[in-house]
């Protein structure tokens, strides 16, 4: 692999430790991945936030790095495991929290924005169309290839983190033109809950692994709706880009882009799908939004369909530190919590140590959280609409 004068100091360590693990790391890719060159990014986005995901040694392997080490390029963070504010609110052990603050402080030492979301794009860390970008987060990257059109690969945290340091990474994959074709056309149903479009992508991602699927028959689906579909697909299989008829930029570009094979998707594999996320108990410990984290959009959804009505069990809405303020800015905030609904920053379910709150059931509108809450955090689940989840937690 071909590396510049300034890649080849850094892999000798001339810009010190940190950017010379960094290039390691990064060469050792680009030869799996048979990359040519490396390519410089615009921003990188870290997951292995949570203590609870990384231990005792990726917080040593991250102590090492922000001795010496520096990003060279915007760089945002995803959920860790607990609201650094409101830690003690989520009754959150204090020796999870103590090891959780040790994380968050080198990420800081590092030079890193502690945005800690899984929604980078709502929180400042927005790109382009065309922008290369070593992005980590499943939901975040399928977010960023399809609905905004940048390029970036499905990043791990050390990898993303190299690319961040280092200001580059390996060429290959999604950041070439020929691999972001559609592999498969996929006729949906026209849909109207986000849920809906949970349920879709989690089929899809599961049925068909890995591959760039371009939906016909959506309509005009919402940013949520997009954000939703594309967090199912990156959950149920490996998918990292899709295109959308009509809709998403790339095929918006080139709307001849098509491909040899086409499936449809029928309405009822859809209700099997959320039949399947249907676990059998009355009454959730926790009822929640927000995987990915909740736009602003969704917060007033779930506001509106409470109908002033106060909440009768444990009920968070999962969003990051920006679109609280905006939800503070507008007098929302405010009115859910007069309602007994709680807005829980730089967290998620899913990366928290959930079990040790008590919670053994958790009803939620997104597929990503309901397949992870069961088969990382053994928790019971029921996939709904926002109507129903309003409903779940008042009565």
């Amino acid at each position: 692999m071909y590396l510049t004068r300034e890649e080849e100091r850094m892999l000798k360590g001339e810009y010190g430790y940190a950017a010379q693990k960094a290039m390691e790391i990064l060469v050792a890719l680009g030869k799996i991945y048979e990359a040519d060159r490396m390519i410089e990014i615009k921003s990188a986005q870290i997951s292995g936030v949570s203590y609870k995901n990384i231990g005792e040694e990726g917080l040593e392997f991250l102590l090492e790095l922000a001795e010496d080490g520096r990003v060279r390029v915007p760089t945002t963070l995803n959920p860790c495991g607990m609201d650094l504010e409101n830690w003690r609110k989520m009754e959150v052990p204090e020796d999870f929290a103590d090891k959780q603050l040790k994380v968050i402080e080198a990420y800081r030492k590092l030079g890193i924005k502690l945005t800690l979301t899984c929604t980078p794009y709502l929180a400042g860390n927005l790109p382009r169309f065309g922008d290369h970008l070593a992005w980590s987060e499943s939901s975040a990257v399928i977010y960023a290839n399809s609905v905004i059109g940048a390029r970036t690969n499905r990043e791990g945290g050390p990898s993303a983190l190299a690319a961040a340091i280092a200001g580059r990474t390996p060429l290959h994959g999604l950041h070439l033109s020929e691999n972001r074709a559609p592999t498969i056309e996929i006729l949906a149903p026209e849909l109207r809950e986000e849920y809906e479009f949970a349920a879709l992508g989690f089929l899809v991602g599961k049925r068909f692994g890995d591959s760039v699927p371009l939906f016909r028959g959506l309509g005009a689906p919402s940013r949520d709706h997009l954000k939703a579909l594309g967090a199912g697909l990156a959950s149920g299989g490996g998918v990292a880009l899709f295109h959308v008829e009509g809709v998403t930029p790339e095929i918006v570009r080139d709307p001849g882009l098509a491909a040899d094979e086409r499936v449809e998707i029928e309405l009822r594999e859809l209700r099997e799908v959320i039949e399947e996320f249907s676990d059998d108990f009355e009454e959730p410990d926790l009822v929640f939004i927000g995987c990915p984290h909740a736009s602003i959009e969704e917060i007033t959804a779930f506001y509106e369909a409470l109908r002033g009505r106060r909440v009768k069990r444990r009920t968070w809405i999962f969003a990051s530190r920006a679109v609280r303020d905006q939800a503070e800015s507008l007098g929302l905030k405010r009115k859910l919590e007069e309602l007994g609904a709680e807005i829980i920053c730089d967290t998620c379910p899913i990366v928290a140590p959930i079990r040790s709150m008590g919670i053994r059931s958790v009803a939620t509108n997104s597929a990503k959280a309901a397949y992870f809450s069961r088969n990382l955090n053994k928790l019971k689940v029921k996939l709904e609409s926002i109507e129903e989840l309003a409903e779940e937690a008042v009565k």
